[in-house]
């Protein structure tokens, strides 16, 4: 295979932020993986050339890990739902002409600019039963005859997580389709407009068509992100009530630093961390097939 000039110069330009990639990212990754099938034999019938393997075997046994598994799915398809949605409708919205729009882009991306700790220990102070300003605004409402416990209950308590989770990141997901917007050729949306298409089918069938790269790219971080999320079910619910909010990384957290069981800890981050990575690769394929039918 050979490089023109220009993509030797490109490869150049990647290559800085490649090799920061690799120090901050691949190395702890590779050695997260080998110390899931290092070789112990604690809590295994095996031998030691098998007990990295019955760790990761030990993981599809454990219903706990189903259980996280199962809520870190959860709050990923609500919350990812919800932000697509309200993300690429706040896109289209942010892209027309009106006074004060850069105003509008400015105030919508302070969510996504804030610390996700500090947001997340704000909404559960939010949610909170006895001094939560939601049960007050319910309560004077007539919505509410007593305080709710939001966060008391498996139901709701992951319901608050989905709704902290879509107010922090509908913004990252409004820039990246704002971008995709820009992107229109003008003239492409004129002659549609000459063609006497309406507004509803100036957006169904011209511009959302136009978007769906941009979207998909938005969707796979999305979900590589929400898969992995830690610091909002961390500070917001602990896990809690009864394990109803722990998700894969949270329940890797605890298995490695609260039990030291550091095998088994780490086989949980590689699981966890290879389905996400799975679900972005799929998610980007899909986005170059849009890409090359557009």
């Amino acid at each position: 295979m050979r490089f023109t000039q220009s993509s030797r110069e490109r490869l150049a330009l990647l290559m800085p932020a490649a090799l920061l990639l690799g120090v901050v990212v691949v190395i702890p990754i590779g050695r997260l993986v080998l110390l899931s099938f290092e070789r112990t034999e604690l809590n295994t019938g095996l031998g030691s050339r098998f007990a990295g393997l019955a760790m990761h075997a030990r993981l599809w046994q454990d219903g706990r890990w189903w259980g996280s598994l199962g809520n870190t799915l959860v709050f990923t398809l609500g919350s990812v739902g919800i932000e697509m949605l309200l993300g690429v409708t706040f896109a289209v919205l942010l892209d027309q002409s009106f006074p004060g729009r850069r105003w509008a882009r400015a105030i919508v991306l302070v969510p996504w600019a804030l610390p996700t700790a500090v947001m997340a220990l704000a909404w559960g102070w939010i949610f909170n039963d006895s001094f939560g300003v939601l049960n007050d605004l319910l309560t004077r409402a007539g919505l509410l005859h007593g305080p709710v416990a939001w966060l008391g209950r498996p139901g709701t308590a992951m319901a608050a997580m989905v709704v902290a989770d879509v107010w922090k990141t509908t913004p990252f997901v409004a820039l990246v389709v704002l971008a995709g917007l820009q992107g229109i050729p003008r003239s492409t949306l004129d002659a549609a407009r000459i063609d006497g298409a309406t507004p509803s089918q100036l957006l169904w069938r011209v511009v959302l068509p136009l978007i769906r790269p941009a979207c998909l790219v938005a969707l796979a971080f999305r979900v590589a992100q929400g898969f992995g999320a830690f610091d909002l079910p961390y500070v917001m619910t602990g896990g809690g009530p009864g394990g109803s909010t722990e998700t894969v990384s949270l329940y890797a957290y605890r298995s490695f630093y609260r039990y030291l069981d550091f095998g088994y800890g780490a086989a949980t981050a590689v699981e966890g961390a290879g389905m996400a990575l799975l679900l972005f690769a799929a998610i980007l394929w899909l986005s170059s097939r849009a890409r090359e039918a557009v």
